[in-house]
């Protein structure tokens, strides 16, 4: 796989750092989660984002904790860092002592691990205001200007934590590792990779960030009068019969004529929820047609169940498809649980995809012994660390 024989540290922590991680795993890369002691596995089973990953305890309080934490990653190629500035560094584990003068500061000369990826994601800029405050993904959304713009009635809606948490933060972490991986591919030096959630979403946003600048019915209107945000009736979803949902998104005008051709030839003869107006593959251009446009679109989806419009759309360029919910999505795809993507290796036979399937419930502390040995500790060394409580091991738990 693309990332097979990379050696990568990751401090347990929130979602959006193990998902860097995970996808590191899930491309070949051997990831050892560091959890503390007492750590209990997540009571969300199974915890798809500890696929692939192995887990050692050790406790960073204890002088050889911290020691032995050194030692570690400086036998790595990435250290994933999720928590708050300055953490690390008064572990003594901060970017200078293993990447040097250049490194991070330039004022300790240790560099003991000169080619390590050492990258840090943090939720508000590390400058600034608010670099020392607490926060989730909503507070993230809010400082990029995104949350502003997200359709609602009367107050903006926030989605589900995807676009800060995931996208903005861990999937902006896993492409600053790639990056500097490939940099390092050339000059043989790691490097300090630094992401924050609220400018990987302001980055990730650039669409429609930069689009509300300009003079276009995409962004630039009040929040909820726009195209993509709610304005356009052509662009939303409505309830069926039963309940369920239909998705619109039928933009292009040619796209538009498909789609409501085909509404209208499938609404019973009689229907007239306007008075004796129906529309036409022209309505769409007449902005003061649109909210007579929304209340046909509403009516008219109400006739029939989701799956009868589903089957009446299906192979039309009309960009109408039906809204699934994530058990029948989870059939669509063909799997449980989602599969690492974008697929990038060779084609893989039945068994490597299947264990990405189920994955596994990572107990922490469950391969301590196993990291150790590799990092070349005795057993002798080893019961010594678990004696002093340095480290725990844990037996995988039988499911």
């Amino acid at each position: 796989m693309a990332l097979a024989g990379l050696k990568v540290i990751e401090f347990a922590g929130l979602a959006p750092g193990p998902f860097a991680g995970l996808i590191l795993a899930l491309n070949g890369a051997s990831v050892i989660r560091i959890d503390r002691p007492n750590s209990r596995a997540s009571s969300i089973a199974p915890d798809v984002l500890c696929r692939g990953k192995r887990s050692i305890i050790i406790d960073s309080k204890l002088p050889e904790g911290k020691k032995l934490l050194q030692q570690l990653i400086s036998s790595a190629d990435v250290l994933i860092d999720p928590f708050r500035p300055g953490v690390l560094e008064r572990l003594g584990l901060g970017p200078e002592v293993f990447l040097g003068p250049g490194g991070a500061d330039g004022q300790v000369e240790a560099g003991l691990n000169k080619k390590l990826v050492y990258a840090r994601l943090a939720g508000f800029p590390t400058t600034g205001a608010y670099k020392d405050m607490a926060g989730h993904d909503i507070n993230y959304l809010a400082l990029s200007g995104i949350l502003s713009m997200l359709p609602g009635e009367g107050k903006p809606n926030f989605p589900l934590n995807l676009v800060a948490d995931f996208a903005g933060g861990g999937l902006m972490c896993a492409l600053g590792i790639l990056l500097a991986l490939v940099d390092r591919s050339r000059t043989g030096l790691g490097q300090v990779v630094n992401t924050d959630m609220v400018s990987g979403t302001r980055f990730l946003s650039t669409f429609p960030l930069s689009l509300s600048t300009f003079d276009s019915n995409l962004f630039n209107g009040p929040r909820g009068t726009n195209i993509l945000d709610g304005g356009a009736p052509f662009y939303g979803t409505y309830t069926c019969k039963d309940g369920r949902w239909m998705s619109v998104g039928c933009i292009e005008s040619q796209f538009f004529k498909a789609f409501i051709e085909t509404f209208v030839d499938a609404l019973p003869k009689d229907f007239d929820p306007c008075g004796r107006w129906t529309p036409s593959h022209l309505t769409q251009r007449n902005l003061s047609e649109w909210k007579k446009l929304g209340v046909y679109l509403t009516k008219g989806f109400s006739v029939y169940d989701r799956d009868h419009w589903a089957d009446l759309f299906h192979g039309k360029d009309a960009c109408t498809v039906p809204v699934l919910s994530p058990e029948e999505a989870a059939g669509l795809a063909g799997s449980r649980f989602p599969l690492p993507h974008p697929l990038i290796s060779r084609p893989q036979t039945s068994d490597s995809i299947a264990s990405f399937i189920t994955p596994p419930l990572l107990e922490p502390g469950t391969h301590t012994e196993d990291v150790l040995k590799e990092l070349g500790l005795s057993n002798h060394q080893i019961q010594q660390l678990r004696e002093s409580k340095v480290v725990t091991h844990k037996r995988l738990s039988k499911l």
